[in-house]
Order: C-alpha cells, then sequence, then structure tokens
C-alpha cells in the first residue's frame, strides 16, 4: 500500500461529518499536511461550475461544516481544483470555491 485512506461519499454518507472530521484528525495527528479540496464534492445542484459534476454529492454547508471541522490541522498549504467557470450558471460554483477558500485561509491563519 502506498499509505492513502480513502473515504468516498458513500462512506461520508453513511457516517457523516463529525467522524469524517475525526478520521482525518486522527490520521493526520501534528504532521503537516496540504489540504486540497475538489469543487465535485458538492452536488451540481449547489455547484454545477465544474467539468466532471457528480450527482449525489453534498451541499455546500456540509462543505463548509467539513472544512470548518478541521480547525487546529496543520495545513500548510491548500488549493482547490476543478472550478470551471463556462459552466458555472450564475457564478454559484467560484462563489462556493471562494467561500472554502476564505475557510481554509482562516484555518491557516487561526492556528499562528
Amino acid at each position: 500500500t502506498h499509505g492513502y485512506q480513502v473515504l468516498d461519499a458513500r462512506w461520508l454518507h453513511l457516517h457523516g461529518i463529525a467522524r469524517a472530521i475525526e478520521a482525518i484528525k486522527s490520521r493526520v495527528g501534528e504532521h503537516r499536511c496540504y489540504l486540497t479540496f475538489d469543487i465535485d464534492f458538492i452536488d451540481p445542484a449547489f455547484a454545477p461550475g465544474t467539468g466532471t459534476p457528480v450527482v449525489g454529492g453534498f451541499d455546500t454547508h456540509t462543505a463548509l461544516e467539513l472544512i470548518r471541522g478541521l480547525a487546529g490541522v496543520n495545513i500548510i498549504g491548500a488549493d482547490i481544483v476543478e472550478v470551471s467557470p463556462p459552466f458555472d450558471h450564475a457564478e454559484i460554483t467560484a462563489l462556493a470555491g471562494a467561500s472554502i477558500a476564505q475557510e481554509i485561509l482562516c484555518l491557516m491563519a487561526s492556528k499562528e
């Protein structure tokens, strides 16, 4: 194995955000980590502006709660991927991405 643990959407729907946050924090511990957020996590009903929309995802509130729950994790860098403005109706995907980016920046700033 390569040391990766994948908690997919089915796992998250079954176990919930609180368990996911616990699992992430347990896995990462005190180690430095890089956070990448794929906008496809959010259902296309809430974030249609992506090149590979995946139905059965989560709403924006859930995404923000997951990110906020990572308070205390030693995040040293981050990115948000898959936002595609040509597919973004009414710029709601860009707004979701910007809100997630703001939350991640707040996490990074609050650790100091």
